[in-house]
Order: C-alpha cells, then sequence, then structure tokens
C-alpha cells in the first residue's frame, strides 16, 4: 500500500498541473484575441488612397500630379502633408508640404505642386513623412496617417 500512495499522487499531481495549465491557456487565449482584434477594428476605417500619378519638368521643377482617393471617406476640408523626395541615389532632395484638401466626401482629385529646383528623372522616391493637418468629421492626424494608402504610376516609388 505505501507503493500505491505516492504512485496517486504523482498522477493526481500531474493531473492537477495539467488542469491549473489548462486554465491559464483559456483565460489567456481570449484576451490574445482581444488584441489581436484591435488592430482590425482600425483598418475599418476607409482607406484614403493617394497616388503619385505623374512627373512632368516645367521650368526649373518637377510639377508633381497627386491622386486623392476618397471614393469611400468622409469630407475632409484639409489634407496637408509632409512630403520629402529622395533622388535616385536614396539621398534626400527636397522637403515640401501641401495642402491635399479640399476633398469632398466620395470623391476624387487630383492636385498639382511643383518640387522647385528638382529635375523630375532626379526623383527616385516620395516619402510621405506625416500628416500636418487633417480636418473633416472626427478625423485627427493620427487617422488620416493611418487611413493613407501610397501608390505610385510613376518609376519614382510613394510610400510612408
Amino acid at each position: 500500500m505505501s507503493d500505491a500512495g505516492p504512485g496517486r499522487r504523482g498522477i493526481g499531481g500531474r493531473l492537477l498541473a495539467g488542469a491549473v495549465l489548462a486554465a491559464a491557456l483559456l483565460t489567456a487565449i481570449p484576451a490574445a484575441m482581444a488584441q489581436d482584434a484591435t488592430p482590425a477594428a482600425k483598418s475599418d476605417a476607409p482607406p484614403l488612397k493617394i497616388e503619385l500619378n505623374r512627373l512632368e519638368p516645367s521650368g526649373e521643377a518637377c510639377r508633381t500630379y497627386m491622386l486623392v482617393d476618397n471614393s469611400r471617406g468622409p469630407a475632409l476640408k484639409s489634407l496637408k502633408v509632409d512630403l520629402f523626395a529622395f533622388d535616385t541615389e536614396g539621398v534626400a532632395q527636397k522637403r515640401l508640404a501641401v495642402e491635399l484638401g479640399p476633398v469632398q466626401e466620395k470623391k476624387t482629385v487630383v492636385r498639382l505642386f511643383d518640387f522647385a529646383g528638382l529635375a523630375c528623372p532626379k526623383i527616385g522616391r516620395l516619402l510621405l513623412n506625416d500628416v500636418l493637418a487633417c480636418e473633416g468629421g472626427d478625423a485627427t492626424r493620427e487617422t488620416c496617417l493611418e487611413r493613407i494608402e501610397p501608390a505610385s504610376k510613376t518609376s519614382a516609388a510613394f510610400d510612408r
């Protein structure tokens, strides 16, 4: 009988440890799922697509055509962005703050601006460095930045 006692406690102890581990996992899984659900909720905001559509020489400048596709979002009174133009070697060349708004609800617009003193073939990449202002509805700088999906139809990349 003395041999059966410790054996049972050993098995019972292992069963108890397994039950405690299972309970801990069951508690942790819903918390982990809730954390995973939070980023998905943020991505439910309609995208704001900004496309570098065209680059063309304009005297000593590079004229830039930006397509702002707000076809699924609310109206924006202002959308001011901070852009950096990098050369084909990846070196920052020019910084420019550009107002892309206003943009009506469910509307797509084209905005033009010039990078003065920069030849178009020298632009290898355009970086959306930051959103300086975003006004309209419940928009904030942060929510607008999260919504922006950059794209390019030119040889220069456009990203954030």
